[in-house]
């Protein structure tokens, strides 16, 4: 009888990756995962050692596939938003696997490259090298979070989007100005969070340059 088929690793990552796609990284299993495969467990064990490599891998691949033909070009402000913006756009596609990636932090070739190219626009603003650590690692905090949190939002379904829709219009629309006088002050204008995501991630993560490049002016020498 001929035996189970081996799948090699780039095939698994592709199973996960369209399983993650269809639940979530809290219901996935690495036994879920062989059942889709139709093989054991421990066949997968031998090319990730747990599940949150693996889980690490997949949400590493999305960062590679991001970074590949990428072309910085720009000051190293137009750099760092095209970088974030790629990111984001690669997990928009995928939104299950934004969850993932906020989790399982990757320390693969994708989070390699995006670690680089981060670090070395930092680099070109003129920051001085012991304060480039710490630069980066905000940034990277905030492209996280502004990512996941779109991601939460991305993967509702239409009813419950516009379900959500009204509860915010209600709720809204509805305060009671003795109680909440500038929320009623403000209710028309006040937008949902699901509202202009793109126009909201550029503008935050532009006011978080801009202080950085702000610092930059302060630290410099002025002239005699």
């Amino acid at each position: 009888m001929a035996g189970r088929r081996r799948w090699t690793t780039e095939e698994i990552l592709d199973a996960a990756a369209e399983l993650l796609r269809t639940s979530d990284a809290e219901s996935f299993s690495v036994r879920k995962l062989a059942a889709v495969l139709g093989t054991d467990s421990s066949s997968l064990y031998r090319h990730f050692r747990s599940k949150t490599e693996l889980m690490r891998a997949v949400a590493d691949r999305v960062l590679a596939a991001a970074m590949d033909g990428f072309r910085p070009e720009g000051d190293w402000k137009h750099r760092l938003i095209a970088l974030a913006l790629r990111v984001r756009e690669a997990f928009g596609s995928q939104p299950q696997l934004a969850a993932v990636w906020g989790r399982y932090a990757s320390g693969g070739a994708g989070s390699r490259l995006v670690m680089e190219e981060v670090l070395q626009a930092l680099r070109a603003s003129g920051l001085p090298d012991e304060e480039i650590p710490v630069r980066y690692h905000r940034l990277a905090v905030l492209i996280a979070a502004l990512i996941a949190s779109e991601a939460r939002v991305s993967t509702i379904t239409p009813q419950e989007y516009e379900q959500g829709m009204e509860h915010f219009r209600v709720a809204v629309l509805g305060a009671d100005p003795e109680r909440f006088p500038a929320l009623a002050h403000f209710a028309r204008e006040v937008r949902p969070l699901g509202a202009d995501r793109r126009a909201a991630f550029e503008e935050i993560l532009a006011a978080q340059l801009a202080q950085i490049e702000a610092e930059i002016g302060a630290s410099r020498p002025t002239g005699p």
